[in-house]
């Protein structure tokens, strides 16, 4: 008889284990489809806030290409905004939390239970961005030039065109290099005739004296 317990023990020990092993995986069967749940869940109420902010996001310049406006379905679904802010759920599942990544750390600009304080939140953002960009671009214009190549007038000069006072005074000084360059070109060679002139005189001095 305590033989037939010690054939039939591990048998029964091995039926316990293989039901141990259903039971761990039925539950986390149950638990993956529960998470699966979640995440669906977290990007219906993503959407929602997508649909909301829809017209706003049709409204930004398309030149403007600081913007995503795109949604992540990972496990945490997001709505990215930009490359440093996006919205996601909190650990709630039923907040919306707007944060945005800085040097400082991660903060939370809105948070709330309904869409419309984050969405109005959100515009608020996009539009202070914009106007950040905007000064950007037409920010006051610095002359590195020295004062005396700045034009007069205010009105816009081509691209490498020179200001029509520097052009002006160009002319005449061109003139007068070339006029004294011509000057002086004659003046030696005057003085280079008369010098020959003088030395071919007195070499030839002697044979000329006889016929006067």
């Amino acid at each position: 008889m305590s033989e037939m317990r010690e054939k039939i023990t591990p048998v029964d020990n091995r039926r316990k284990l293989a039901e141990a092993v259903r039971g761990a995986q039925i539950s986390a069967a149950d638990r993956g489809d529960v998470v699966v749940d979640m995440k669906e869940a977290d990007l219906a109420r993503i959407e929602i806030l997508a649909q909301d902010l829809k017209p706003v996001f049709e409204d930004v310049p398309t030149d403007d290409l600081q913007w995503d406006f795109a949604i992540s379905t990972g496990q945490q679904p997001r709505l990215w905004i930009d490359a440093t802010s996006h919205v996601m759920m909190g650990r709630d599942r039923r907040t919306y939390r707007f944060v945005r990544d800085t040097r400082l750390g991660r903060i939370v600009v809105a948070e709330s239970p309904d869409v419309r304080p984050v969405a109005d939140a959100v515009t608020n953002y996009i539009a202070e961005r914009i106007v950040e960009r905007q000064r950007l671009i037409e920010g006051e214009r610095i002359n590195l030039r020295p004062a005396s190549t700045e034009r007069e007038d205010n009105e816009p000069r081509p691209i490498g065109m020179a200001p029509p006072s520097r052009v002006v005074a160009a002319q005449p000084v061109r003139r007068r290099s070339v006029v004294s360059e011509l000057f002086t070109v004659v003046t030696w060679f005057v003085i280079g005739a008369l010098a020959g002139a003088g030395a071919l005189l007195a070499f030839f001095w002697d044979r000329l004296s006889q016929y006067f």
